[in-house]
């Protein structure tokens, strides 16, 4: 629970420094402008809300790794909600309105984290997660889109070092290996997403792993 509070709060820390000019620079997901990923994660902050506030009476039947599931092929910007969050984006207009709303939804879906039951049973997709693994899972889905929101950005400060470390390791139970212990858990989660090209080098470090790369997570 706290790792999802320093996760999210570094991330609303790092949007908030940007520059206007930057929201319209390239972000690490593919098609998507930096106001187009901070649109998106106004849509995240929302689903946390809502999800925090929708009990379940069952028993769990997903947790912080297997709430993940693994796509086959990576996402091309065309998917009719990827294409209408660019819309939406751009109706902002100007970035200062993308930054308010991004703040206000923010700091709720982050006191509503901060009071939630660990224990509480939540439904989110048709699946029941305890608020605790549900909000774990969000650690990997923030400091990938930190990372994503930085990579072209090299002055805007990097996701928590332990935010990238929690990352790692669910990446690596997602794949049901571990990653070289040469690849920095930066380059763990960018190569194994598909969102930096191994090199000849890694690949060879990699071994069999390499053919289950990229992971595609949804």
């Amino acid at each position: 629970m706290d790792l999802f509070s320093r996760s999210w709060t570094a991330l609303r820390t790092a949007v908030a420094e940007l520059p206007d000019e930057d929201f319209a620079q390239p972000s690490g997901c593919t098609g998507w402008l930096v106001r187009d990923l901070v649109c998106h994660l106004v849509i995240d902050a929302q689903d946390v809300l809502i999800t925090l506030v929708t009990p379940a009476e069952t028993e769990p039947t997903r947790d912080a790794v297997t709430y993940w599931e693994v796509a086959e092929t990576p996402p091309t910007g065309d998917d009719p909600l990827d294409a209408l969050i660019v819309r939406l984006a751009a109706a902002y207009e100007e970035p200062r309105l993308l930054k308010f709303h991004f703040d206000d939804v923010g700091a709720s879906a982050g006191r509503a984290a901060e009071l939630a039951d660990p224990g509480l049973r939540v439904g989110t997709r048709g699946e029941v997660l305890t608020a605790g693994d549900y909000l774990c899972a969000y650690v990997l889905e923030w400091t990938l889109h930190h990372l994503d929101l930085v990579a072209h950005q090299p002055d805007t400060a990097e996701p928590p070092a332990e935010g990238l470390a929690r990352s790692r390791e669910m990446l690596q139970k997602i794949a049901g290996t571990a990653f070289p212990t040469s690849f920095s858990d930066r380059d763990a989660l960018l190569v194994g997403t598909g969102r930096r090209a191994p090199t000849d080098a890694e690949k060879a470090e990699l071994g069999e792993l390499a053919a289950k790369l990229p992971l595609v997570l949804g």
